[in-house]
């Protein structure tokens, strides 16, 4: 890395590495070739996932992201992350410590038993918000060397990505355009849908606890998005990422049903426009299959 390069900490999370490490690949990858550097957060735990835990014992949950929050202190970088509920947790405490003090004490009492404090230096990225701010829409579309000319993109924000709009400071979280901007920037189309804002189907521990549920939200979309003629689905949260892929499987299974759109996490979408090949970001390692998705690309 040259010494002008921006360096983050990079916060895997559960997902990424357990189950679609082709992710984390992508997003190296794809940082890298823009002269972005990405640093282990050594000792980093889960999150934890913002809308269960912090609606039982928000003390606790916030303790838990403020500890991984010192371990980018101290690497001196900024966070960056790949999945919307981990982006959520870490940059919601991180608010939550700036603005209220007997928070911020409580949380400390707390990391002092552990030789820990949280001293409120470092911001929380989203990989998006790299995309569009540091790399640029430009920069991006300028790297492109196979552009995904005629491939129709469905686009799943999920819902920590946007929300609480104030504090995620994303725009409207009802007419959203960052992902749409990226998909245009690498030559695709993002196509339009019936019910895009909804929930992909996992979050909230609705998977966990109503899994017949949380599979016919996911069905819905995925047939919303087969609707309209999309290609692929993109996302920029492992976690809708693995609702999306393993979902589908579940329901083909349960229900004698064949969905089979093609799942791609949005670095590896770009990954693959700027010339990165798909053995290298995992993608054929997926439980939904991508071979037409990528026999029309030409990546095959």
């Amino acid at each position: 890395m040259t010494e002008s390069a921006k360096k983050y900490s990079y916060f895997l999370g559960c997902l990424t590495p357990n189950r679609y490490p082709g992710i984390e690949k992508a997003t190296l990858e794809v940082l890298r070739r823009f002269d972005i550097e990405l640093v282990d957060m050594k000792g980093a735990s889960c999150c934890p996932a913002p809308g269960v835990f912090g609606s039982f014992d928000l003390n606790t949950w916030m303790t838990v992201a403020a500890r991984n929050l010192t371990i980018a202190e101290e690497n001196g970088a900024d966070i960056i992350t790949n999945c919307n509920g981990c982006y959520g947790s870490l940059q919601e405490t991180n608010h939550l410590m700036h603005g209220n003090k007997e928070k911020r004490q409580y949380v400390n009492e707390k990391l002092a038993k552990i030789g820990r404090t949280y001293k409120g230096t470092q911001t929380v990225y989203h990989v998006v918000e790299v995309l569009r701010d540091v790399i640029t829409i430009k920069g991006i579309k300028d790297a492109v060397v196979q552009p995904l000319t005629g491939i129709k993109v469905g686009i799943h924000y999920g819902c920590h990505f946007l929300k609480p709009s104030k504090v995620r400071g994303q725009g409207s979280s009802e007419a959203p355009t960052v992902l749409e901007d990226i998909v245009r920037a690498i030559g695709a189309e993002p196509v339009e849908y019936r019910d895009k804002l909804m929930c992909c189907g996992a979050g909230g521990g609705v998977r966990a606890a109503f899994k017949d549920v949380s599979l016919d939200f996911t069905k819905t979309k995925v047939e919303n998005m087969l609707a309209v003629g999309a290609d692929c689905v993109t996302t920029p949260c492992a976690f809708c990422h693995f609702e999306f892929d393993v979902g589908q499987d579940e329901i083909n299974k349960a229900q004698g049903t064949n969905l089979q759109l093609p799942v791609v996490f949005i670095t590896q979408l770009v990954a693959l426009a700027i010339g990165i090949g798909p053995e290298e970001i995992g993608l054929f390692d997926q439980t939904t299959q991508v071979k037409t998705f990528l026999d029309k690309i030409g990546k095959a």
